[in-house]
């Protein structure tokens, strides 16, 4: 099979989760600045989340650019992806509602880790279907930031019982740890290219 229906629909996918998690951004009944203030968490837990499912959107990107077919196994790995990346507009709003409180916070926590899960497993089943050797296989690498994220948001879920700030800081090193820019896709797609 293609991959062009996997990469459209999972494109529409993610437009219709930035689309839900915008819809939360309620209009304050007032017009002074002092009105915005309630809103503060829940815009800021939405410019998380928007972030977080950027880096999602364009990593997948890199990953489907690496690959010319699809397999069945692999489209049940992207679904079971989009399924865990479609909580992230819940668990954004129940965080931002109560203002970054524990148990919101943890399960925010919760969702990213099995997001990240659900990644490692989407690019396990690609390597599996086009081999050790492939492009995309040269491209995941050692995967230092995919290994080491699962146990940040551990560490994130954790601390949300102990200390929200830190819990909160975890959650945004590792979406700043992923939005320097990883060439590994760019430089392994130019390789095969050049051969």
């Amino acid at each position: 099979m293609g991959k062009t229906r996997l990469e459209a629909f999972s494109d529409g996918v993610i437009a219709i989760l930035i689309t839900i998690m915008v819809l939360e951004l309620k209009v304050p009944h007032g017009s002074e600045l002092a009105d915005l203030k309630p809103l503060v968490p829940v815009f800021l837990s939405y410019v998380l989340s928007f972030i977080y499912i950027g880096i999602y959107w364009n990593n997948h990107h890199h990953l489907l650019h690496t690959i010319d077919h699809v397999s069945g196994g692999l489209l049940w790995a992207n679904l079971y992806l989009l399924f865990w990346l479609s909580m992230i507009p819940f668990a954004t709003g129940w965080m931002g509602e109560n203002h970054f409180t524990s148990v919101p916070l943890a399960l925010y926590g919760s969702v990213l880790l099995m997001c990240a899960f659900a990644w490692l497993l989407l690019q396990r089943t690609m390597v599996k279907t086009h081999g050790r050797k492939s492009t995309l296989a040269v491209a995941v690498g050692r995967d230092f930031k995919g290994k080491i994220s699962p146990v940040l948001y551990l560490v994130g879920i954790v601390s949300a019982f102990l200390n929200e700030y830190v819990s909160e800081a975890v959650y945004v090193l590792v979406a700043l740890m992923w939005l320097v820019p990883d060439r590994r896709f760019e430089r392994a797609s130019h390789a095969s290219q050049d051969r």
